[in-house]
C-alpha cells in the first residue's frame, strides 16, 4: 500500500467487527510506529494496548464508572479537548461534521437522548477487538504533544497497511482517573487519548462515511512558487 493510499483510506471507524487482531500485528505496528519524529528523540510517547480478557474487563469497569459519574464532563478532563470559546471557521467544521454523521444515522438534533446514547458507544470501543491508550509525562510541553500526534498517525497508517482500521478518541480523557488506575498508570502521567482498533464491519451506516475537508486555499499559502 502506497502511503498516499493509507491517508486515503483512514477514517475514524465507529463499528468495528469482531474479528480479532493478531497481538504479532499489534506488536510490529507499535514498535515500528516509534520512528515517527520526535524533537531532541524524546520519544515522548507512553503506549498500552488492551485487548481480550482485558478489554472486556476495562469496558466493564468504564460502564459502571459511567453509572456513578454519568455526567457529559464525566470525571473531568486534565486538559481541554477543545477551546473553552472556539473561534471561527473551527467552531463551524466541528458542527458541520455533527450534522452530517447524525444525519446519516437518522437521528435529529432535537433528539438528544439518541444522540447520547450513541456517543456512549465510545466507551465500549464501537465493539473493536483491541485498543490503545496514550499518554505523556506531566513536565512535557505541547511540542512533545506534537510528537505523541505524529506517533499516532505513523501508528493508525501502519494499522491500514495491515487492512486494520481506528477511532482515536480523546473521550477518553474524561475518564482518566479510572483508566489511569486500570492500566497503573504513575501519577506523573497524564492520559492523552485512547483508540478503537480492529476490522470495519462493512455493513454500517457510517461505513462510507469521510469528514469533509477544507479546500487547499483556506488553510495553506504558497510563498515563491
Amino acid at each position: 500500500m502506497k502511503v498516499s493510499e493509507a491517508i486515503l483510506s483512514r477514517r475514524s471507524v465507529r463499528a468495528f467487527s469482531e474479528r480479532p487482531v493478531a497481538a504479532d500485528v499489534l506488536r510490529r505496528v507499535t514498535e515500528l510506529a516509534a520512528r515517527a519524529p520526535s524533537g531532541g528523540n524524546l520519544q515522548p510517547w507512553h503506549v498500552d494496548i488492551v485487548a481480550g480478557e482485558k478489554l472486556a474487563e476495562l469496558k466493564a469497569v468504564v460502564r459502571q464508572r459511567i453509572m456513578e459519574a454519568p455526567s457529559p464532563q464525566g470525571e473531568g478532563a486534565e486538559y481541554d479537548i477543545y477551546p473553552p470559546s472556539l473561534g471561527e471557521p473551527y467552531r463551524t467544521y466541528r458542527y458541520q461534521l455533527g450534522e452530517a454523521m447524525y444525519a446519516r444515522l437518522g437521528i435529529p438534533r432535537e433528539d438528544k437522548q439518541a444522540r447520547a446514547r450513541w456517543f456512549a458507544r465510545n466507551f465500549e470501543f464501537f465493539g473493536a477487538p483491541a485498543a490503545l491508550f496514550m499518554s505523556v509525562d506531566r513536565q512535557m510541553g505541547p511540542p512533545q504533544w506534537s510528537d505523541m500526534g505524529m506517533y499516532l498517525q505513523t501508528f493508525m497508517l501502519l494499522l491500514r497497511e495491515q487492512g486494520l482500521h481506528s477511532c482515536p478518541q480523546e473521550c477518553w480523557a474524561l475518564y482518566a482517573p479510572t483508566i489511569s488506575s486500570f492500566l497503573g498508570l504513575p501519577a506523573e502521567r497524564m492520559l492523552f487519548c485512547g483508540m478503537s482498533i480492529g476490522y470495519a464491519a462493512e455493513d454500517d451506516a457510517l461505513s462510507d462515511f469521510r469528514a469533509e475537508r477544507a479546500p487547499l486555499e483556506a488553510f495553506a499559502r504558497f510563498h515563491g512558487l
